[in-house]
């Protein structure tokens, strides 16, 4: 059986995608926690403020760049387990579901981070 690049490819285009949107989410948040700085309206240290959105964003994006490669690892085993049996549907589901589980629990966190932020 040949292998194909076509799960990686999709893990990468994912990563390029997940990384554009928080850094976008990075710099909107910053800047406007630097405009509410210039109004003297932030209640929270500005150098605290970014810290906590950076970490926000990279909670959010590395467990979406790991939840992608694992779906991609597990989805290409499942395909092929369902093509010798395709009984087995309901425990491979089971399985891409706790790859996927790990994007949920890094937003759990960046939402966490932002909370703590106030």
């Amino acid at each position: 059986m040949k292998m194909t690049k076509r799960p990686l490819l999709l893990v990468l285009l994912g990563a390029t995608l997940t990384l554009l949107i928080a850094t976008t989410g990075l710099v909107v948040a910053t800047g406007s926690a630097w405009a509410a700085e210039t109004t003297a309206l932030a209640t929270v240290d500005p150098e605290v403020l970014r810290w906590g959105l950076l970490a926000g964003a990279l909670a959010a994006s590395v467990s979406a760049l790991a939840a992608g490669y694992a779906v991609a690892q597990v989805g290409t085993a499942a395909v092929g387990v369902l093509a010798e049996k395709p009984e087995l549907i309901g425990r491979v589901l089971i399985l891409v579901g706790l790859a996927e589980g790990i994007a949920i629990y890094g937003l759990i966190v960046a939402i966490l981070i932002f909370n703590r932020l106030g």
